[in-house]
């Protein structure tokens, strides 16, 4: 008897594909359905006809069967089949409709005998049918034929995994008897992914071909690798049947007389054949519906959820939902710029800095690394000092460093901080522009808002960039306006000089403080070629070398009194630098060397080691031409003064650097970024409102995405309407009368103490009356029958009859 509770389930997940036809394919819902598997030539297009009772599908030779076939069975009054791809257009003849299948494959794939995943939906109306969904899928080859790829095999696999992979899919698994059902590839595939056997119903086709004195009783019993839906036996038409045309209700008849006129399947023909097929896999199809029917419902409602946000974004058919919109996405757009440059963004970026990050390497970073570039060369600063010292003192012989000289030297590179400073600002500028245009991504949908927001926010960007500029330039101008000596943190006259009273030298340094630390080659010490290197420690008061930069074994200490610097030129093969200590009294300088020979790897080193040479009181011992051509004379006291003049000098720019590391952000945090920040929260709005009503004309792209959305948004909602009115008015299901294996297990036990297992189906009275045996129903020495449930013993239904 068929339950027409669960039969109506069926319709429901029809309607429902109809439904969401259009919009499942990227929400992954695999709704309930029957697939078909098994290899090439093994009858599952026998058994697909035969259960809609037509020829409808391709036949020939290799894979006929190159797209998934969705087939859709509804019980009606009438015959016809309809396909999605072309709804509306009802064929009536069966043969066109195997020339559509045809057609819309290749379509796709072409004539090579390649597959496609994407599915042909086909539904079929008939009185002959219950209702089912069914996908076939192409069968299972081994070997490519003519111009097939060659991994035609992987592709037919990956493409059946597809479909049977998911828990909600009934797998049926055809097998043709004439072979071994241990290789069955179907059912091996089926086993990948239902290991339990609880979702795969077996089907065993071409029973009369199999050799005589040979059956598949075993088989059909659910004793020979038995499922826990077991196995049905159908018999198809053969081939000559099908060339001469043998009407498929003939073909069921036959069938019919098959079962009953066996020795081997007469007692259970009554569960044999395609139509107990049919109403097996409806019964299994419903209580698959039912089972999976409040999970596929809370997935609707959560995408529903998710689509109620944005199909709400999406509905401008007034002007009034136009000027929220518009609104709506000013406001997300200046919350974007605030979460970026304050760093509360919903989702971090993890592979690059973005945002208000950047903003504070180029703060804290690039800004002293400008500020650093700036800093004049050490020869030609001292050079510059001592010009100005000899400038300002004219014809008389200056005592005392002149206070002009450092007001000279600090003013002007306080005025070369204008290059670094306006480079700070440009980068600033860049990196808010960068940052800006990261939130547009928002207004992409409607073109011109976006053209137009873009163009008033990169305009209110470059005014404040200049007022920026200007107002930068009124700070330098105030710190040339009044060069405060009197800062606590400046290092004065009376705080640097220290007078030696033994060498009457002024040093910048303390006795004791190291000046430099570096290696030197000795060139003229040892009997090595090309000298040997030391590390060498210069203090204000000697020159000490060592081993190594360990400084454990000290070589030698060589005080600085008396000494001098002078230069050596060596040939021009030569790669080193170099030049010379001597005393100027004549004294040995080390043993019985009257000077000491030193050489560095590069000019750059030499010339630092001349300027460290200069602090501790080592001067040149000879006139000096500069450049442009000026003399030069080593004047003791002159270098005095330079050297003071030159820590005064280092000391105010370190306040001037200090104070502009400090304020040069803080300027444009308040000039740049947040007047730009303000100015999309509270003047963009206004500037923009006036040219609403063509700025939120949408982008073809953006009008095909809303109605999209809005689509989905219907249909989905369409869907749960349906499930709604459906799942409060269909009464539970009753279990499954078909025979049911369960998984054996020595810890299993029923209330009369044997291990509980499903018992087979009880044969028919008349086989009860032969030679019948209790044992020949057990599926195995560890397998054991579950207790029969008490209370009268349900009748076998009846062979259904075909006209």
């Amino acid at each position: 008897m068929s339950n027409p509770g669960m039969e109506a389930l069926i319709p429901l997940v029809n309607s429902l594909q109809d439904a969401l036809s259009d919009v499942c394919y990227n929400y992954e819902l695999h709704l309930p359905q029957i697939v078909v598997v098994g290899a090439q030539s093994s009858g599952k297009s026998s058994v697909l006809e035969n259960l809609v009772g037509r020829d409808f599908l391709p036949r020939g030779t290799g894979i006929v069967t190159r797209r998934p076939l969705i087939l859709r069975l509804l019980h009606a009054d009438t015959v016809y089949g309809e396909f999605h791809h072309c709804k509306g257009n009802k064929f009536t003849d069966f043969n066109k409709i195997r020339e559509e299948i045809k057609a819309e494959t290749e379509r796709l794939t072409g004539r090579n005998k390649d597959i496609s995943s994407v599915p042909i939906n086909l539904l079929i109306y008939s009185p002959h049918v219950v209702n089912l969904t069914l996908v076939d899928l192409p069968g299972i080859t081994k070997v490519s034929v003519g111009d097939q790829p060659a991994d035609i095999e992987y592709q037919i696999r990956k493409l059946i995994m597809q479909y049977i992979c998911h828990e909600n899919c009934l797998i049926l698994a055809v097998t043709p008897a004439n072979t071994d059902l241990t290789n069955s590839d179907a059912l091996k595939l089926a086993k990948d992914v239902d290991p339990q056997g609880l979702r795969t119903i077996g089907v065993i086709t071409k029973l009369d071909l199999m050799d005589k004195g040979t059956d598949a009783k075993e088989i059909l019993e659910n004793r020979f690798l038995p499922l826990r839906l077991g196995y049905i036996g159908v018999v198809n038409r053969s081939q000559k049947d099908i060339d001469g045309q043998k009407d498929i209700r003939a073909a069921l008849q036959a069938e019919n007389n098959f079962f009953l006129s066996h020795p081997a399947y007469k007692h259970m023909a009554h569960r044999m054949g395609t139509p107990y097929l049919q109403k097996i896999l409806n019964q299994h199809l419903s209580n698959h519906i039912r089972d999976t029917l409040p999970g596929f419902r809370r997935d609707l409602e959560s995408q529903l959820r998710a689509l109620n946000k944005e199909a709400e974004e999406f509905r401008l058919d007034d002007p009034t939902s136009r000027n929220k919109t518009l609104t709506l996405l000013i406001h997300h757009f200046a919350d974007e710029l605030k979460k970026l440059i304050d760093g509360t963004c919903d989702n971090v970026d993890t592979v690059c800095l973005s945002g208000g990050a950047r903003l504070n390497q180029i703060f804290h970073l690039r800004l002293p690394n400008e500020l650093t570039k700036v800093q004049p060369d050490e020869i030609k600063l001292r050079r510059e000092i001592s010009y100005a010292i000899r400038n300002i003192h004219g014809v008389r012989t200056g005592l005392f460093p002149p206070d002009m000289a450092f007001e000279a030297i600090v003013k002007k590179q306080i005025s070369w901080l204008k290059e670094p400073c306006n480079k700070f600002i440009d980068m600033v500028n860049e990196e808010l522009i960068t940052t800006v245009n990261q939130c547009f991504d928002k207004l992409t949908c409607f073109p011109k808002l976006r053209e137009e927001t873009e163009k008033l926010v990169t305009t209110k960007i470059y005014e404040q960039e200049r007022k920026c500029k200007d107002l930068v330039l009124q700070l330098i101008e105030i710190q040339l306006a009044y060069i405060n000596t009197n800062h606590e943190d400046f290092v004065g006259f009376s705080k640097t000089q220290h007078v030696n009273t033994q060498n009457n030298k002024i040093c910048g340094v303390s006795e004791n403080q190291v000046i430099r630390k570096g290696w030197l080659t000795m060139s003229n010490i040892g009997l090595m070629k090309g000298g040997k290197e030391y590390w060498f420690i210069l203090t204000a008061e000697s020159l000490s070398w060592f081993k190594d930069e360990e400084e454990k074994e000290k070589q030698y200490m060589l005080p600085l009194d008396n000494l001098k610097l002078k230069d050596i030129v060596k040939g021009f093969k030569s790669s080193r630098f170099y030049f010379s200590i001597y005393n100027t009294e004549l004294r040995n300088v080390y043993k019985d060397q009257k000077w000491l020979e030193l050489a560095c790897c590069s000019q750059e080193e030499l010339d630092s080691w001349k300027v460290s040479l200069f602090r501790a009181g080592v001067f040149p011992d000879k006139v000096e031409v500069d450049g442009l051509g000026n003399e030069e004379f080593t004047d003791p006291l002159l270098e005095r003064q330079v050297e003071t003049i030159r820590h005064l000098v280092d000391s105010y720019m370190s306040i001037i650097h200090k104070t502009f590391r400090d304020q040069m952000p803080k300027t444009v945090m308040h000039v740049m970024v947040n007047s730009v920040k303000e100015f999309i929260r509270s003047e963009l709005l206004s500037q923009l409102y006036p040219l609403r009503e063509t700025l939120m004309d949408e982008s073809p792209d953006q009008q095909q995405h809303r109605v999209e959305v809005l689509r989905k948004h219907r249909a989905l909602k369409e869907a749960l309407a349906v499930i709604e009115q459906v799942s409060l008015s269909i009464p539970l299901p009753p279990p499954v009368d078909s025979p049911r294996i369960q998984p054996s297990s020595s810890q299993e036990t029923s209330k009369n103490g044997r291990p509980g297992h499903p018992p087979l189906p009880s044969p028919p009275e008349h086989h009860k009356r032969h030679n019948a045996s209790p044992d020949s129903f057990m599926h195995s020495s560890t397998q054991h029958i579950r207790p029969r449930p008490s209370g009268p013993r349900r009748q076998a239904p009846p062979i259904p009859s075909v006209k």
